[in-house]
């Protein structure tokens, strides 16, 4: 039987260039969807898919992220002196959440580098790998479904989503050999291939249920031609020893790491509201530009 699955990475190391000049002085994870940082709707996910234990590679000006998932007491106190209890839950239920470790990415040397970084923090268990620019929602949470996954297959399991033909050369692409009810079992995995070359459409997003061995193929994995360590280079090693499994998560994910799915997913978010729908959905119909 599969290790239960107790603890989710999140690599946050990232310069964020794509939003600058909103990014130069804040975090990119800590840009709100509503009134919640993106980074926040990962770990809520990790939290409701089991996982009690938080790991968030971090670099230089990222302070304000382990504010955020820290305790303020002068806020608290603040609230609680202005009888605003509402708002004095919710900041009580993020420091609440979950137990929050984190390790500093020296420099940023690719996602397999950041994965790299945790190795000590993770230990000899299967774990999460949350990329927190997808933004997914599903019933049950995205990774509670891979997961499940994970406890039938016993090994890694790679997100996947069916995208467009002509966007297949920006996206990690699975090839596979057989699939039964949206799990795949993967026969390689090619690294924003050309169209023409492209064997499937389906493409690796943001989230992975990784077993500990992955540590030692990334270790020696050399760094590709940007100088970066890559995930998928090290994944590609990996299914050399063992099968890899992908699996379609059942719900709607947004892309918030460019400009256009960021603001998608924050009319999507906004019109999920109940004390925002109505009004929002008049403002949008009434616009006339």
């Amino acid at each position: 039987m599969a290790a239960r699955v107790r603890k989710a990475v999140f690599p946050a190391a990232g310069l964020g260039t794509r939003f600058l000049p909103a990014t130069k002085a804040q975090p990119k994870e800590m840009l709100p969807l509503v009134d919640k940082p993106i980074i926040q709707y990962g770990v809520e996910e990790a939290h409701a898919s089991g996982i009690d234990k938080i790991i968030i590679v971090t670099g230089r000006g990222k302070n304000a992220i382990e504010d955020h998932f820290d305790v303020s007491v002068e806020l608290e106190t603040f609230l609680e002196s202005r009888g605003k209890t509402d708002l004095l839950a919710q900041i009580r239920r993020i420091s609440d959440l979950i137990q929050v470790s984190y390790v500093r990415q020296g420099e940023p040397l690719g996602l397999g580098h950041a994965v790299l970084v945790t190795r000590d923090l993770v230990g000899p268990e299967p774990f999460a790998v949350v990329l927190a620019d997808d933004v997914l929602d599903a019933q049950p949470a995205g990774l509670a479904q891979m997961v499940e996954v994970f406890n039938r297959v016993d090994g890694p399991v790679l997100a996947v989503e069916r995208v467009p033909w002509d966007s297949v050369s920006s996206y990690g692409i699975v090839e596979f050999d057989s699939d039964s009810d949206g799990v795949y079992t993967v026969r390689d995995l090619v690294e924003k291939p050309k169209r023409e070359d492209a064997k499937s459409n389906l493409a690796i997003i943001g989230r992975y249920i990784l077993t500990p061995d992955i540590f030692e193929e990334l270790e020696a994995t050399a760094r590709d031609r940007t100088g970066e360590i890559q995930l998928t280079s090290g994944l590609t090693r990996l299914l050399k020893k063992r099968p890899i499994y992908a699996y379609e998560i059942k719900g709607v994910r947004h892309d918030t790491g460019n400009k256009l799915g960021y603001l998608k997913a924050m009319v999507y978010f906004a019109l999920k509201r109940e004390d925002l729908a109505g009004p929002f959905a008049d403002y949008l119909r009434g616009i006339n530009l």
